[in-house]
């Protein structure tokens, strides 16, 4: 005998993204909205960074606006390092210790780190419970914290493990990036040339005549990269949550790019890494037409604008590199699979699909074409 389970279904994982300086009272509202009244269980997952500059006022923030529920933070040590299944199980342990379960509320309080391993918590604990992220950096303003992409890393690769689940809503406090060192705001800035190579030639011309006063925090510029950020990065999400074709775009320059930072040891941070596999795809995609040698220098200025890296290292041995490569998410069968802008502003697109979310962006290419563009960097 056969019984057919039929789960066929509508999800609305709808959520806004709230953008500005000091969002502490739009939280508070947000809150008071969600909880109206009931008594529930609220984490907030920080890392000691954020915890040392923020933590006591966040806090406060939080049981102000819900005084009749329990309130409680967990924080992990910061960086990369960090991002582990040890971390995640730290912070599930905490939870059970704490008597919490399905009515908890997580609050991702951070970084990309933060937001990354919070989201995987929420997406896994008592079978998945509601989270918010309230982004301090530019990096997850600028990709981590939209998307619902959560993962954590391994000493064999990063991101292998993890799953797709959205928020319930994004905070993005630009007044945060105040206390950003120079080095974490140009992390955050080459995710920030990676959209504009990939979806918006304008906002390129704009970052080449502004990207410098993002280092003097100039408002209008911070809020405006703030903006674009998301609003490039949610129209590919909206079209392809899952990552069924189209979302590959997003992983522009990380094929190459998270192998560095893994071979590294995260010596190099994300966006430094990234930045060197920006070099990597504009290069190998100028030698197969994609775009052209004054584009690839145009990149290549934008980082250096960017106080970003533009070669390897030399104490990265690139052998290990390029083996490094075969642990990417999109590889296919042992074979290696690229992203490539076309020109400035737009995606390579190889196949057409039935419609946007599965057509075909990566194509294959053989290790010794990326040991070839590896060993030119």
């Amino acid at each position: 005998m056969e019984f057919c389970v039929n789960l066929v279904k509508t999800v609305d994982d709808s959520y806004t993204i709230e953008i500005g300086d000091n969002l502490s009272e739009k939280l508070k509202e947000f809150l008071r909205e969600f909880a109206r009244d009931k008594k529930i269980n609220v984490a907030i997952i920080t890392d000691s960074n954020v915890y040392e500059l923020y933590g006591e006022a966040f806090d406060k923030t939080v049981k102000d606006a819900l005084p009749q529920c329990r309130v409680n933070t967990v924080v992990f040590p910061a960086g990369e390092k960090s991002k582990t299944r040890k971390t995640k199980e730290y912070i599930e342990d905490k939870l059970i210790e704490w008597g919490y379960r399905r009515d908890t509320l997580i609050i991702a309080h951070g970084g990309g780190v933060v937001t990354d391993i919070a989201g995987f918590v929420a997406g896994t604990f008592a079978r998945g419970v509601p989270f918010v992220n309230y982004a301090t950096t530019l990096l997850a303003a600028a990709d981590a914290s939209v998307g619902g992409k959560t993962a954590v890393d391994t000493e064999m690769a990063t991101n292998l493990i993890g799953l797709i689940y959205q928020p319930k809503k994004v905070f993005i406090d630009t007044a945060t990036w105040d206390t950003l060192s120079e080095k974490e705001i140009s992390g955050g800035l080459a995710e920030t040339i990676k959209h504009a190579c990939m979806a918006d030639k304008e906002f390129f011309e704009y970052l080449e005549e502004n990207i410098e006063k993002v280092f003097e925090m100039e408002t209008q510029v911070c809020r405006h990269i703030a903006e674009k950020n998301c609003k490039i990065k949610y129209e590919v999400v909206m079209l392809d949550e899952k990552e069924q074709g189209l979302r590959e775009i997003l992983n522009l320059g990380h094929t190459v790019g998270r192998a560095i930072e893994t071979v590294s040891e995260y010596r190099l941070s994300h966006g430094e890494a990234v930045a060197i596999g920006l070099m990597a795809q504009a290069k190998l995609g100028c030698k197969m037409g994609f775009c052209s040698e004054e584009e690839v220098t145009r990149v290549e200025n934008l980082l250096k604008k960017a106080k970003l890296p533009v070669s390897i290292p030399e104490w990265i041995d690139k052998e290990a590199l390029t083996k490094k490569l075969y642990t990417d998410k999109k590889v296919r069968n042992g074979k290696l699979r690229f992203v490539f802008q076309q020109g400035i502003g737009q995606m390579v697109q190889f196949e057409r699909g039935t419609c946007a979310a599965d057509a075909v962006y990566s194509m294959f290419i053989d290790e010794e074409s990326a040991r070839s563009v590896i060993a030119e960097l």
